[in-house]
């Protein structure tokens, strides 16, 4: 019978638990990034839909301010 060391295993579950955890973290950020390209969080046309929504007509200085917010909080 094969016999391990108490060391040896708790080293090795401890080793494949981080590499486990680096994996997920790398591929968890590629998704998001890959997700937030395809949709991104808010864009002009939006804005003019919810500008419509309220009942006003928005002016293109005001639809640029509000992008303008919106990226520098980025």
């Amino acid at each position: 019978m094969m016999e391990i060391q108490i060391w040896v295993f708790v080293l090795s579950l401890v080793g494949i638990l981080l590499l486990g955890g680096v994996i997920g973290f790398f591929t968890s950020r590629w998704w998001f990034k890959k997700e937030l390209a395809k949709n991104p969080p808010i864009n002009e046309k939006m804005i003019r839909v919810m500008f419509a929504q309220m009942g006003r007509k928005p002016s293109e200085k005001q639809i640029r301010e509000i992008m303008r917010e919106v990226n520098s909080q980025k």
